[in-house]
C-alpha cells in the first residue's frame, strides 16, 4: 500500500528538482512502520549534507540537487558505500560554505535511494528520511562536514489512546480541508493521506508538506514527543486554512467586481446614447473644446507642440479608462495657466509712494528699494524681477508690506506660507505618472492668479526642512535664480514655465537657517524693528483706528492718548514688532466696548492712569538712570530682539587674593571682554596711577544686575573697563553718561552693531552723553537728527580716550590702602 503511493508521487516528484541543496518540494511517502524505522542500524558518526529551505523528515523521499563540490564529494562517496548521510537544514541560507555555526542541531539520518549525474556537472540525489539525530560534537570540516550524533528517541506512546486518535483524525480531517481549499494538490494526495496509519508517520508527512517557514518545520522536527508535534501541527495548518479560506474570499470577490464591471461597461453605454439625443458633450466635443480654446491662447511653440501631442493622445484613449480623466485634467490644466498673461504695471512712482507711506509707518530701505526698481521697469520696460528678503524679527510687517507692493504696482498677490514645508514635490511638483499628482505650489498659485507678472511672498522661507522626500530648498534654487526661472520646468507641467516676470518677496526671521545658496540668491533686506517714536506713530495711524473698527467703536467713542500709548509700549511690551501693542490696544478698545455695550459712563480719552487700570500692574520695568555716588558704577547699552536698552555694570573690591569673579548669567563673549578689560588695565596701571601690587590683595567682582537674564555680545568692552578703572582708582564715572563698544588687548575701540536702538533707550532712559567707537559715525548719520536731540555723541580711539572722559578728575577722600609685606616694606626702606 505504502509502495503504490511511493511510486505515484515518485513520479510527481521528479517533475520539480532544487537548485541548490533543497527547495520547498513536495515530498512523498515511502517508509517503513515505526518499529521498523527503531529496527534501523543508527552510527555514532554520520557525514553532515546542508540543505536550504527546506526541512527533511523521518520517511518522507525528496530529490535534492547538489552542487556544492563538499556536498558533491559527500554524497558520491556516501552512494559508494553504506550509502546513509545526516541531513542538517541551514539557518542561515545566504552562506554558500555554511560551517557548524550556520546549522542546526537537530538533522534527520537519510538513505541515498538514488543518485543521478547531470550533463552540467550537478548532482541529483533522491533521499529516504529514516530517524531524528541531534548533532554532539564536529568531528571534521574537510574534505566535508562529519559529525558525532546522538539518535533521537521517536516517541509516540499509546498509538491505540483515545486522544492519539482523536489528534490522528483531527490532522487527516485538516489536511482534506486544505486539499479542497487548494485546487493545486492533486486529488490523489487524498488518497495517500487515507492510507497512511501512523501516527508518527502522519505528522512527519504533513509536517514536510505544510506551507510554513523554514524555521517553523525545523521547531516540529525537534519535538521528541509525538503527541506535542502533533498539536502543534495542528495549529499551523488550521492558520493555513484560515489563510486559504481568505484566498478563496478574495478571488470570488474578485470575479464579482469583473461582474459589475461589465455590468457598468453596459450603462455607461446607454448613458452616451442618451447624452447624445439630450445634446450633451461626449469625449469627442469635450477634446474639441479643448482644441478650440488652445488656438488662443498665446504659448511658445514648444508648449503648442505638446498640447497637441497630449490632446492626440488624449482622444486615443477609451473613456472608461482610468488613464482618461488623469490625461484630461492634465490638458485642461495647461489651458488654464496664463500663459504670456500679464497684468499691466502702474508706473505712477508718486502715487506708489504714497501707498506704501499709507500703509507702512517707517521702512524707508525697502520703500525706496521697491521704488527703485519700478522706476527702472519704467524706463527699461523689461527687468528680471529681483529676489527680496525681508529679513526682521516678528511682527515688523513683513508679509503685509508684500500686499502693499502687490498694491502699489497693480498686480497679482499671492501669500505662499513655507513654514513646514519638507516635499520637494511642493515646489517642483509630482509627475503626472503618479496616482494623485499636483502641480507644485509656485505654478498652481499662477494659475489661481491668473496672471504670470504676479507679487509672491515666500513667507517663513527660513522655516523650510527636509526629509527622505527631498530638501525644498533645494527646488527653490531654479525659482529664486534671476538667470534660472525664465525656463522654470514643473515636473507635473513638464514644459517650460517663464517665472521672470514674477516678483518674489521673501520673509524670514533667521538667516542662519536658510540655505547659503539660496540665501545667495536673494537681496537681503534688514528690518531691524520699531522705535519708541515709530512705534507711536504706527499705533495712532493703523493699530488704533483697526481696532476700533473690529470692536464696533466709531471714532468719537474713545481716543487713547500719545502718553498712553507710550505706556502700553514701554511697560505693556517688549518686542521689535507690533503684535503685542496691537493684542493690548485691543484690550483696552474691549474694556471700552463693553462698557458703551452695557450703558455704563466711561471716560472716552484714555490716559497712562486708565492704561494701569486696564491693564493691571506693569509686567515689565523701564531701566532709568539712576545716579550712583559709588565709584565702579557704569552704563553701558545693549542691543536686544525687542530694541535697545541700557545695562549697568558694577564692581566692587574685597581684600583677598587678586581674584576674579563675574556674575550675572553672562555668556562667553562678555567673559572674555572682562578678562581682556582687566589684563589691559594691569599692563597700563602705571598710566592710572594705580600700584601693581593691589591686584595681588584685593578680589575683584564685577556683577550685571537682573541675573536671570543671559546677557551677551560684543559690545560691553569699554563700560566694562570704566568700572574697572573707576573702583581701583576710587574715581567716580561722568552722570547721565553711558557708553557701548569693544576693547582690544591693544586698547583699540572697536566698532559695534545696533547703534539706533541704542541710542534711542539711552534717550528714554535719561542719558545726556554717550561714547561710541569712532568708525560708528556712519551709523549716527542714518539716524532722523529728531532722534539725536539732547544727546550728545562722543568718539573715541582708544580706551585712553573712555578714561579721559567717563572719569571725574577729583578723589575722593579714601584712597585704596596697599598692605605691604616685610619684604615690601624693607625694599621701600633701601630704597630711601
Amino acid at each position: 500500500m505504502i509502495n503504490n503511493t511511493s511510486n505515484f508521487l515518485h513520479q510527481l516528484l521528479l517533475q520539480d528538482l532544487s537548485d541548490d541543496d533543497g527547495g520547498e518540494l513536495i515530498s512523498i511517502v515511502a517508509t517503513p512502520e515505526d518499529e521498523e524505522l527503531s529496527k534501523l542500524k543508527k552510527p555514532a558518526s554520520l557525514p553532515i549534507l546542508p540543505i536550504r529551505n527546506t526541512v527533511l523528515f523521518p520517511g518522507v523521499v525528496l530529490p535534492i540537487t547538489v552542487s556544492r563540490k563538499k556536498s558533491i564529494r559527500l554524497v558520491r562517496k556516501a552512494y559508494r558505500g553504506d550509502k546513509i548521510v545526516g541531513v542538517v537544514a541551514q539557518k542561515n541560507t545566504a552562506a554558500d560554505d555554511p560551517t557548524s555555526e550556520d546549522l542546526f542541531q537537530v538533522g534527520t539520518m537519510a538513505k541515498i535511494l538514488k543518485m543521478l549525474v547531470l550533463p552540467d556537472g550537478n548532482t541529483t540525489i533522491i533521499i529516504q528520511g529514516q530517524s531524528r539525530f541531534k548533532i554532539e560534537k564536529v568531528l571534521q570540516e574537510v574534505p566535508f562536514l562529519t559529525a558525532q550524533v546522538s539518535h533521537c528517541k521517536e516517541d509516540f506512546p499509546n498509538k491505540n489512546s483515545r486522544e492519539v486518535k482523536a489528534l490522528v483524525q483531527s490532522l487527516k480531517d485538516a489536511a482534506a480541508k486544505m486539499l479542497k481549499l487548494n485546487p493545486e494538490i492533486p486529488q490523489e494526495a487524498q488518497i495517500a493521506l487515507d492510507n497512511i496509519d501512523s501516527p508518527g508517520f502522519l505528522t512527519h508527512f504533513l509536517s514536510s508538506n505544510i506551507n510554513v517557514e523554514v524555521a517553523q518545520k525545523q521547531k516540529l522536527l525537534e519535538i521528541n514527543d509525538g503527541v506535542e508535534r502533533g498539536t502543534t501541527l495542528l495549529e499551523l495548518m488550521m492558520k493555513e486554512i484560515q489563510l486559504l479560506e481568505i484566498k478563496q474570499e478574495i478571488q470570488t470577490k474578485v470575479h464579482t467586481d469583473i461582474d459589475q464591471q461589465q455590468r457598468d461597461y453596459f450603462l455607461r453605454q446607454q448613458i452616451k446614447v442618451l447624452q447624445d439625443e439630450l445634446g450633451f458633450d461626449g469625449p469627442d466635443q469635450e477634446i474639441e473644446k479643448l482644441r478650440a480654446a488652445a488656438a488662443k491662447k498665446k504659448w511658445p511653440e514648444a508648449v503648442a507642440k505638446h498640447f497637441n501631442k497630449e490632446l492626440d493622445k488624449l482622444g486615443r484613449i477609451n473613456p472608461q479608462a482610468a488613464e482618461y480623466p488623469i490625461a484630461l485634467n492634465y490638458c485642461e490644466f495647461l489651458i488654464e495657466l496664463p500663459w504670456g498673461e500679464y497684468t499691466k504695471d502702474n508706473f505712477n512712482l508718486k502715487r506708489a509712494k504714497k501707498i506704501l507711506d499709507t500703509d507702512h509707518y517707517g521702512l524707508e530701505k525697502v520703500k525706496d528699494r521697491i521704488i527703485e526698481y519700478l522706476a527702472v521697469l519704467k524706463l527699461k520696460n523689461d527687468l528680471k524681477a529681483p529676489i527680496l528678503c525681508l529679513f526682521g524679527p516678528p511682527g515688523v510687517g513683513k508679509t503685509s508690506l508684500g500686499r502693499s507692493i502687490a498694491k502699489s504696482l497693480g498686480r497679482k498677490y499671492i501669500r505662499m506660507s513655507l513654514g513646514g514645508v519638507r516635499d520637494e514635490a511642493e515646489i517642483r511638483g509630482h509627475r503626472k505618472t503618479y496616482v494623485g499628482a499636483m502641480p507644485g505650489k509656485i505654478i498652481n498659485q499662477i494659475k489661481k492668479s491668473g496672471s504670470s507678472n504676479p507679487v509672491i511672498i515666500l513667507d517663513e522661507i527660513d522655516k523650510v526642512s527636509s526629509d527622505f522626500r527631498g530638501d525644498p530648498s533645494s527646488a527653490l534654487l531654479e525659482v529664486l535664480d534671476p538667470e534660472q526661472n525664465s525656463t522654470f520646468v514643473d515636473n507635473y507641467l513638464e514644459v517650460e514655465y517663464d517665472l521672470s516676470k514674477v516678483l518674489f518677496i521673501a520673509t524670514a526671521n533667521a538667516l542662519d537657517t536658510i540655505q547659503p545658496a539660496l540665501r545667495d540668491r536673494m537681496e537681503i533686506i534688514d528690518i531691524t524693528g520699531y522705535t519708541l517714536e515709530e512705534k507711536t506713530e504706527i499705533a495712532k495711524r493703523h493699530l488704533v483706528p483697526k481696532q476700533k473698527s473690529e470692536h464696533g467703536l466709531e471714532e468719537k467713542d474713545v481716543k487713547i492718548t500719545t502718553s498712553a500709548l507710550q505706556k502700553v509700549i514701554d511697560d505693556y511690551t517688549r518686542e521689535s514688532g507690533v503684535r503685542s501693542l496691537e493684542r493690548k490696544i485691543g484690550a483696552l478698545v474691549r474694556n471700552i466696548a463693553k462698557a458703551k455695550a452695557m450703558e455704563d459712563e466711561y471716560n472716552h480719552t484714555l490716559d497712562a492712569k486708565d492704561v494701569v487700570k486696564i491693564l493691571g500692574p506693569e509686567p515689565f520695568d523701564k531701566e532709568i538712570y539712576q545716579e550712583s555716588d559709588t565709584a565702579g558704577v557704569v552704563t553701558g547699552l545693549a542691543w536686544t530682539s525687542v530694541g535697545g536698552d541700557i545695562l549697568f555694570i558694577e564692581s566692587i573690591l574685597s581684600r583677598g587674593k587678586g581674584k576674579l569673579t563675574l556674575s550675572g548669567q553672562l555668556g562667553d563673549v562678555m567673559k572674555e571682554s572682562a578678562i581682556t578689560a582687566l589684563s589691559y588695565l594691569k599692563a597700563h596701571a602705571e598710566l592710572l596711577d594705580i600700584d601693581y601690587r593691589l591686584f595681588d590683595q584685593y578680589d575683584l567682582h564685577i556683577h550685571f544686575p537682573e541675573g536671570a537674564v543671559p546677557k551677551d555680545g560684543p559690545s560691553a568692552g569699554i563700560a566694562i573697563f570704566t568700572s574697572i578703572a573707576s573702583i581701583f582708582t576710587q574715581r567716580k564715572v561722568r552722570p547721565k553718561m553711558a557708553m557701548t563698544g569693544e576693547i582690544t588687548l591693544r586698547g583699540k575701540v572697536l566698532p559695534v552693531g545696533g547703534i539706533k536702538e541704542k541710542i534711542l533707550a539711552a534717550k528714554r532712559a535719561g542719558i545726556t552723553d554717550i561714547i561710541l567707537c569712532t568708525k560708528n559715525r556712519k551709523d549716527i548719520s542714518e539716524i532722523p537728527a529728531v532722534y539725536l536731540k539732547d544727546v550728545r555723541i562722543h568718539y573715541v580711539d582708544s580706551v585712553d580716550d573712555v578714561i579721559q572722559f567717563a572719569l571725574l578728575p577729583e578723589q575722593v577722600k579714601k584712597p585704596l590702602k596697599l598692605e605691604l609685606t616685610k619684604e615690601a616694606s624693607l625694599a621701600g626702606a633701601l630704597e630711601q
